[in-house]
Protein backbone atom coordinates (compact mmCIF):
# COMPACT_ATOMS: atom_id res chain seq x y z
CA UNK A 1 0.00 0.00 0.00
CA UNK A 2 1.50 3.53 -0.68
CA UNK A 3 1.67 5.42 2.50
CA UNK A 4 2.20 8.85 0.84
CA UNK A 5 3.00 11.43 -2.11
CA UNK A 6 6.49 12.92 -2.99
CA UNK A 7 6.48 15.94 -5.28
CA UNK A 8 9.23 16.29 -7.54
CA UNK A 9 11.32 19.13 -5.94
CA UNK A 10 11.11 16.99 -2.60
CA UNK A 11 12.29 13.84 -4.70
CA UNK A 12 14.79 15.78 -6.44
CA UNK A 13 16.28 17.02 -2.90
CA UNK A 14 16.04 13.51 -1.45
CA UNK A 15 18.07 11.77 -4.53
CA UNK A 16 20.33 15.05 -3.96
CA UNK A 17 21.21 14.19 -0.08
CA UNK A 18 21.60 10.60 -0.64
CA UNK A 19 24.38 10.97 -3.01
CA UNK A 20 26.32 13.52 -0.79
CA UNK A 21 25.28 16.47 -1.88
CA UNK A 22 23.86 19.49 0.23
CA UNK A 23 26.35 19.67 3.10
CA UNK A 24 29.21 22.28 3.18
CA UNK A 25 32.61 20.81 1.44
CA UNK A 26 35.41 20.63 4.08
CA UNK A 27 37.99 23.38 4.30
CA UNK A 28 40.67 20.56 3.52
CA UNK A 29 39.41 17.11 2.45
CA UNK A 30 41.04 14.40 3.96
CA UNK A 31 41.77 10.28 3.67
CA UNK A 32 38.53 9.85 5.86
CA UNK A 33 35.68 12.23 4.07
CA UNK A 34 37.45 10.48 0.92
CA UNK A 35 35.96 6.82 2.73
CA UNK A 36 32.93 8.28 3.58
CA UNK A 37 31.81 9.40 0.37
CA UNK A 38 33.34 5.60 -1.20
CA UNK A 39 30.93 4.34 1.20
CA UNK A 40 28.46 6.70 0.68
CA UNK A 41 27.96 5.92 -2.82
CA UNK A 42 29.11 2.32 -3.38
CA UNK A 43 31.31 2.61 -6.10
CA UNK A 44 33.07 4.86 -8.47
CA UNK A 45 33.27 3.56 -11.71
CA UNK A 46 36.08 3.60 -14.03
CA UNK A 47 36.14 4.64 -17.63
CA UNK A 48 39.37 5.53 -19.61
CA UNK A 49 38.47 8.04 -21.41
CA UNK A 50 41.33 10.79 -19.85
CA UNK A 51 40.56 14.21 -21.91
CA UNK A 52 39.48 15.84 -18.25
CA UNK A 53 40.44 13.24 -15.78
CA UNK A 54 39.77 9.64 -15.34
CA UNK A 55 36.18 9.09 -14.29
CA UNK A 56 36.84 7.57 -11.20
CA UNK A 57 38.50 10.83 -9.49
CA UNK A 58 35.20 13.18 -10.25
CA UNK A 59 32.67 12.18 -7.75
CA UNK A 60 34.39 12.82 -5.23
CA UNK A 61 36.02 15.93 -6.22
CA UNK A 62 32.19 16.79 -7.11
CA UNK A 63 31.15 16.13 -3.57
CA UNK A 64 34.52 17.21 -1.60
CA UNK A 65 36.05 19.95 -3.58
CA UNK A 66 39.53 19.62 -3.68
CA UNK A 67 40.66 16.11 -2.11
CA UNK A 68 44.15 14.35 -2.87
CA UNK A 69 44.17 12.13 -5.81
CA UNK A 70 46.54 10.07 -3.99
CA UNK A 71 44.35 9.16 -1.42
CA UNK A 72 42.12 7.32 -4.11
CA UNK A 73 45.25 5.41 -5.72
CA UNK A 74 46.21 4.63 -2.33
CA UNK A 75 42.64 3.10 -1.82
CA UNK A 76 42.56 1.50 -4.81
CA UNK A 77 46.33 0.28 -6.44
CA UNK A 78 48.14 1.15 -2.87
CA UNK A 79 50.30 -1.01 -0.72
CA UNK A 80 48.36 -3.97 0.81
CA UNK A 81 48.30 -2.26 4.09
CA UNK A 82 46.53 0.80 2.27
CA UNK A 83 43.73 -0.46 0.64
CA UNK A 84 40.42 -0.07 1.52
CA UNK A 85 38.93 -1.00 -2.23
CA UNK A 86 38.99 -3.79 -4.87
CA UNK A 87 38.29 -3.67 -8.92
CA UNK A 88 35.63 -6.08 -10.40
CA UNK A 89 32.34 -5.31 -12.45
CA UNK A 90 29.38 -3.63 -10.52
CA UNK A 91 27.48 -0.86 -12.05
CA UNK A 92 30.42 -1.39 -15.06
CA UNK A 93 33.98 -1.24 -14.52
CA UNK A 94 34.25 -0.09 -10.51
CA UNK A 95 36.42 0.62 -7.98
CA UNK A 96 34.45 -0.75 -5.09
CA UNK A 97 34.99 -0.74 -0.31
CA UNK A 98 36.19 -4.43 -0.02
CA UNK A 99 33.51 -5.15 2.12
CA UNK A 100 31.28 -5.70 -1.09
CA UNK A 101 33.37 -8.53 -2.35
CA UNK A 102 31.67 -11.38 -0.48
CA UNK A 103 28.22 -9.80 -2.23
CA UNK A 104 29.68 -10.52 -5.53
CA UNK A 105 31.14 -13.70 -5.82
CA UNK A 106 27.68 -14.81 -7.42
CA UNK A 107 28.32 -12.80 -10.11
CA UNK A 108 31.89 -14.70 -10.13
CA UNK A 109 30.52 -18.07 -9.92
CA UNK A 110 28.04 -17.20 -12.74
CA UNK A 111 31.18 -16.03 -15.00
CA UNK A 112 33.04 -19.05 -13.91
CA UNK A 113 30.30 -21.34 -15.34
CA UNK A 114 30.46 -19.24 -18.58
CA UNK A 115 26.74 -17.48 -17.83
CA UNK A 116 28.70 -13.80 -17.61
CA UNK A 117 30.63 -11.71 -18.83
CA UNK A 118 31.23 -10.79 -22.63
CA UNK A 119 30.37 -13.47 -24.75
CA UNK A 120 34.14 -13.49 -26.55
CA UNK A 121 35.41 -14.57 -23.31
CA UNK A 122 32.69 -17.20 -22.13
CA UNK A 123 34.50 -20.26 -24.24
CA UNK A 124 37.16 -20.30 -21.33
CA UNK A 125 34.65 -21.24 -18.99
CA UNK A 126 34.37 -24.29 -21.36
CA UNK A 127 36.11 -26.04 -23.91
CA UNK A 128 39.13 -23.19 -23.81
CA UNK A 129 39.61 -23.14 -19.45
CA UNK A 130 43.05 -25.50 -20.24
CA UNK A 131 44.19 -22.07 -21.36
CA UNK A 132 42.98 -19.91 -18.73
CA UNK A 133 44.41 -22.07 -16.58
CA UNK A 134 47.80 -22.19 -17.83
CA UNK A 135 47.81 -18.19 -17.31
CA UNK A 136 46.54 -18.24 -13.86
CA UNK A 137 49.73 -20.77 -13.01
CA UNK A 138 52.01 -18.21 -14.31
CA UNK A 139 50.57 -15.48 -12.26
CA UNK A 140 50.53 -17.84 -9.04
CA UNK A 141 54.02 -18.55 -9.50
CA UNK A 142 55.77 -15.30 -11.64
CA UNK A 143 53.58 -13.01 -8.94
CA UNK A 144 51.36 -9.60 -10.71
CA UNK A 145 51.29 -9.79 -15.10
CA UNK A 146 49.58 -7.96 -17.60
CA UNK A 147 48.65 -8.70 -20.63
CA UNK A 148 51.85 -6.87 -22.18
CA UNK A 149 53.76 -9.63 -20.18
CA UNK A 150 52.82 -12.65 -21.84
CA UNK A 151 54.07 -13.25 -24.98
CA UNK A 152 51.42 -13.94 -27.04
CA UNK A 153 50.04 -11.00 -26.43
CA UNK A 154 52.50 -8.35 -27.71
CA UNK A 155 51.75 -5.84 -30.26
CA UNK A 156 47.75 -5.84 -29.64
CA UNK A 157 45.97 -3.45 -28.02
CA UNK A 158 42.48 -2.02 -27.76
CA UNK A 159 39.25 -3.89 -26.96
CA UNK A 160 38.48 -4.66 -30.77
CA UNK A 161 42.09 -6.13 -31.19
CA UNK A 162 42.31 -8.07 -27.76
CA UNK A 163 43.96 -11.39 -28.39
CA UNK A 164 43.35 -14.75 -26.74
CA UNK A 165 45.60 -13.71 -23.44
CA UNK A 166 43.38 -10.56 -22.79
CA UNK A 167 40.02 -12.58 -23.26
CA UNK A 168 41.33 -15.50 -20.92
CA UNK A 169 42.65 -12.96 -18.24
CA UNK A 170 39.38 -10.79 -18.24
CA UNK A 171 37.37 -14.04 -17.98
CA UNK A 172 39.78 -15.08 -14.88
CA UNK A 173 38.91 -11.65 -13.92
CA UNK A 174 35.38 -11.79 -14.17
CA UNK A 175 34.72 -15.32 -12.56
CA UNK A 176 36.84 -13.93 -9.57
CA UNK A 177 40.12 -16.08 -10.35
CA UNK A 178 42.45 -12.82 -10.30
CA UNK A 179 41.92 -9.21 -9.45
CA UNK A 180 43.65 -6.25 -10.01
CA UNK A 181 46.74 -5.67 -8.17
CA UNK A 182 47.80 -1.90 -9.47
CA UNK A 183 47.43 0.41 -13.12
CA UNK A 184 50.56 1.20 -14.91
CA UNK A 185 51.60 3.21 -17.97
CA UNK A 186 48.45 3.94 -19.96
CA UNK A 187 45.87 2.40 -16.94
CA UNK A 188 47.09 -1.04 -17.90
CA UNK A 189 45.46 -3.43 -15.54
CA UNK A 190 47.69 -5.74 -14.14
CA UNK A 191 46.44 -8.88 -12.54
CA UNK A 192 47.43 -10.89 -9.31
CA UNK A 193 45.74 -13.49 -6.75
CA UNK A 194 42.67 -12.23 -4.55
CA UNK A 195 44.77 -13.44 -1.45
CA UNK A 196 47.41 -11.15 -2.85
CA UNK A 197 45.50 -8.11 -3.08
CA UNK A 198 42.23 -8.68 -0.86
CA UNK A 199 42.55 -8.80 3.58
CA UNK A 200 42.36 -12.43 3.97
CA UNK A 201 39.38 -11.29 6.66
CA UNK A 202 37.07 -10.23 3.73
CA UNK A 203 37.89 -13.87 1.58
CA UNK A 204 37.44 -15.59 5.12
CA UNK A 205 34.08 -13.78 5.27
CA UNK A 206 31.11 -16.80 4.08
CA UNK A 207 29.57 -16.28 0.46
CA UNK A 208 26.16 -15.28 1.26
CA UNK A 209 23.01 -17.49 -0.69
CA UNK A 210 22.34 -15.55 -3.79
CA UNK A 211 19.18 -14.43 -3.13
CA UNK A 212 20.97 -12.78 0.38
CA UNK A 213 23.73 -11.02 -1.62
CA UNK A 214 20.50 -9.24 -4.22
CA UNK A 215 18.84 -8.39 -1.25
CA UNK A 216 22.29 -6.66 0.06
CA UNK A 217 22.66 -4.67 -3.07
CA UNK A 218 19.64 -3.25 -3.46
CA UNK A 219 19.56 -2.61 -0.05
CA UNK A 220 23.09 -0.79 -1.36
CA UNK A 221 21.19 1.07 -3.71
CA UNK A 222 18.56 1.94 -1.72
CA UNK A 223 20.54 4.01 0.13
CA UNK A 224 22.84 5.25 -2.62
CA UNK A 225 19.22 6.59 -4.62
CA UNK A 226 17.19 7.74 -1.27
CA UNK A 227 14.37 7.38 -3.96
CA UNK A 228 13.66 5.13 -6.96
CA UNK A 229 11.78 2.91 -9.17
CA UNK A 230 12.54 -0.97 -9.51
CA UNK A 231 14.38 -0.53 -12.63
CA UNK A 232 17.00 2.49 -10.65
CA UNK A 233 17.31 0.09 -7.85
CA UNK A 234 18.43 -2.81 -10.15
CA UNK A 235 20.40 -0.84 -12.53
CA UNK A 236 22.90 0.56 -9.74
CA UNK A 237 24.63 -2.84 -9.82
CA UNK A 238 23.22 -4.11 -12.76
CA UNK A 239 20.75 -6.86 -11.96
CA UNK A 240 18.02 -8.37 -13.62
CA UNK A 241 14.19 -7.73 -12.84
CA UNK A 242 14.49 -11.62 -12.27
CA UNK A 243 17.02 -10.91 -9.74
CA UNK A 244 16.46 -7.64 -8.41
CA UNK A 245 12.40 -8.08 -8.06
CA UNK A 246 12.40 -10.48 -4.86
CA UNK A 247 14.80 -8.19 -2.91
CA UNK A 248 13.24 -5.30 -3.74
CA UNK A 249 9.67 -7.30 -2.52
CA UNK A 250 11.53 -8.56 0.90
CA UNK A 251 13.12 -5.07 1.70
CA UNK A 252 9.09 -3.70 1.18
CA UNK A 253 8.07 -6.28 3.35
CA UNK A 254 10.82 -6.10 6.51
CA UNK A 255 9.63 -1.70 6.47
CA UNK A 256 13.20 -0.85 4.87
CA UNK A 257 11.60 0.26 1.36
CA UNK A 258 9.00 2.09 1.59
CA UNK A 259 6.54 2.57 -1.30
CA UNK A 260 5.44 5.62 -2.51
CA UNK A 261 3.59 7.95 -5.09
CA UNK A 262 5.72 10.30 -7.18
CA UNK A 263 4.01 12.03 -10.00
CA UNK A 264 5.24 10.40 -13.39
CA UNK A 265 7.40 8.21 -11.95
CA UNK A 266 6.18 4.01 -11.66
CA UNK A 267 7.30 1.78 -8.78
CA UNK A 268 8.53 4.22 -6.17
CA UNK A 269 10.45 3.37 -3.44
CA UNK A 270 11.26 5.07 -0.40
CA UNK A 271 14.30 4.03 1.69
CA UNK A 272 13.29 4.24 5.81
CA UNK A 273 16.38 6.10 6.50
CA UNK A 274 16.24 8.88 3.75
CA UNK A 275 16.71 12.71 4.42
CA UNK A 276 13.86 14.79 3.40
CA UNK A 277 15.73 18.45 3.43
CA UNK A 278 14.19 21.50 2.73
CA UNK A 279 16.52 23.12 0.82
CA UNK A 280 20.18 21.85 -0.89
CA UNK A 281 22.47 24.32 -1.81
CA UNK A 282 24.68 22.56 -3.80
CA UNK A 283 27.70 23.64 -6.51
CA UNK A 284 29.68 20.91 -8.51
CA UNK A 285 30.21 19.80 -12.13
CA UNK A 286 29.14 16.40 -12.97
CA UNK A 287 31.24 13.72 -14.77
CA UNK A 288 29.20 11.82 -17.22
CA UNK A 289 29.47 8.39 -15.20
CA UNK A 290 28.96 9.70 -11.86
CA UNK A 291 25.57 7.82 -10.35
CA UNK A 292 23.50 10.75 -9.67
CA UNK A 293 23.10 11.20 -13.76
CA UNK A 294 24.43 7.71 -15.28
CA UNK A 295 21.14 6.52 -15.34
CA UNK A 296 19.43 8.86 -18.01
CA UNK A 297 15.93 8.68 -17.95
CA UNK A 298 16.28 9.30 -14.20
CA UNK A 299 18.35 12.21 -14.60
CA UNK A 300 15.54 13.45 -16.95
CA UNK A 301 12.62 12.95 -14.76
CA UNK A 302 14.38 14.03 -11.70
CA UNK A 303 16.05 17.39 -13.16
CA UNK A 304 13.78 18.08 -16.47
CA UNK A 305 17.54 17.53 -18.44
CA UNK A 306 18.05 15.42 -21.42
CA UNK A 307 21.73 14.33 -21.52
CA UNK A 308 23.34 11.80 -23.70
CA UNK A 309 27.18 11.74 -24.08
CA UNK A 310 28.23 12.61 -26.99
CA UNK A 311 32.22 11.03 -27.21
CA UNK A 312 31.24 8.67 -30.16
CA UNK A 313 28.99 11.28 -32.23
CA UNK A 314 30.52 12.59 -34.97
CA UNK A 315 31.77 16.10 -34.18
CA UNK A 316 29.68 17.86 -36.83
CA UNK A 317 26.67 16.23 -35.30
CA UNK A 318 27.27 17.40 -31.28
CA UNK A 319 24.93 19.16 -29.96
CA UNK A 320 26.53 20.78 -26.65
CA UNK A 321 30.14 18.75 -27.41
CA UNK A 322 32.66 15.93 -27.09
CA UNK A 323 32.97 15.30 -23.08
CA UNK A 324 30.50 17.61 -21.44
CA UNK A 325 29.75 17.69 -18.08
CA UNK A 326 26.47 19.13 -16.40
CA UNK A 327 25.82 21.94 -13.86
CA UNK A 328 24.88 20.97 -10.84
CA UNK A 329 23.35 24.46 -8.75
CA UNK A 330 21.50 24.77 -5.38
CA UNK A 331 18.94 21.40 -6.57
CA UNK A 332 18.82 22.17 -10.04
CA UNK A 333 21.18 20.83 -13.30
CA UNK A 334 21.60 24.62 -14.78
CA UNK A 335 24.20 24.18 -17.57
CA UNK A 336 26.34 21.68 -20.00
CA UNK A 337 30.03 22.47 -19.70
CA UNK A 338 32.42 20.90 -22.61
CA UNK A 339 35.55 20.51 -20.95
CA UNK A 340 39.42 19.99 -21.77
CA UNK A 341 42.36 19.84 -19.54
CA UNK A 342 45.34 21.06 -21.74
CA UNK A 343 47.86 19.63 -19.74
CA UNK A 344 51.00 21.06 -22.19
CA UNK A 345 50.26 24.46 -21.86
CA UNK A 346 48.31 24.04 -18.67
CA UNK A 347 45.22 25.30 -18.75
CA UNK A 348 41.39 23.77 -18.56
CA UNK A 349 39.72 24.76 -21.68
CA UNK A 350 36.38 25.29 -21.28
CA UNK A 351 35.51 24.17 -25.12
CA UNK A 352 31.60 25.53 -24.97
CA UNK A 353 28.61 26.47 -22.07
CA UNK A 354 25.15 25.90 -22.49
CA UNK A 355 23.00 27.16 -19.94
CA UNK A 356 19.22 25.69 -19.41
CA UNK A 357 16.40 28.59 -20.12
CA UNK A 358 15.48 28.75 -16.73
CA UNK A 359 19.39 29.11 -15.25
CA UNK A 360 19.20 31.42 -12.70
CA UNK A 361 21.36 34.93 -12.84
CA UNK A 362 24.21 33.63 -10.88
CA UNK A 363 25.04 30.53 -12.42
CA UNK A 364 27.50 31.82 -14.54
CA UNK A 365 29.35 33.66 -11.43
CA UNK A 366 29.09 30.02 -9.97
CA UNK A 367 30.65 27.99 -13.06
CA UNK A 368 33.35 30.63 -13.05
CA UNK A 369 34.15 29.76 -9.13
CA UNK A 370 33.75 25.70 -9.79
CA UNK A 371 36.08 25.83 -12.80
CA UNK A 372 38.74 27.79 -11.13
CA UNK A 373 38.48 25.27 -8.22
CA UNK A 374 38.88 22.26 -10.89
CA UNK A 375 41.43 23.60 -12.36
CA UNK A 376 43.85 24.36 -9.02
CA UNK A 377 42.57 20.18 -8.24
CA UNK A 378 44.10 19.09 -11.61
CA UNK A 379 47.35 21.06 -10.87
CA UNK A 380 46.61 23.34 -13.79
CA UNK A 381 47.42 26.88 -14.12
CA UNK A 382 44.16 29.23 -15.27
CA UNK A 383 41.06 28.16 -16.88
CA UNK A 384 40.15 29.70 -20.99
CA UNK A 385 36.59 29.94 -21.44
CA UNK A 386 35.10 31.31 -24.49
CA UNK A 387 33.10 34.36 -24.86
CA UNK A 388 30.67 35.63 -22.05
CA UNK A 389 27.13 35.56 -22.92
Amino acid sequence: MISQTIGLPLARRIALAAQGFGARRPPVPGSAHLRRTLERLHLHQIDSVNVLSRAHYLPAFSRLGAYDRGDLDRLAWGPKRQRGLFEYWAHEASLLPFALQPSLRWRMAKADRGEAGWVRMRAYAGERRAEAMALLDRIRGEGPLAAADFEAHQGQSGWWEWSDVKSALEWLFWAGHITTATRRGGFERVYDLPERVLPAEILAQPTPAVAEAHRALIARAATAHGIATDAELRDYFRLSPEEARPAILSLAEEGVLIPVSVPGWRHAWLHRDARQPRRIEARALLVPFDPLIWERDRTERLFGFRYRIEIYVPAEKRVHGYYVLPFLLGDRLVARVDLKADRQASRLLVQAVHFEPDAPGDAQDALVVELDDMARWLGLEGVTMPGRS
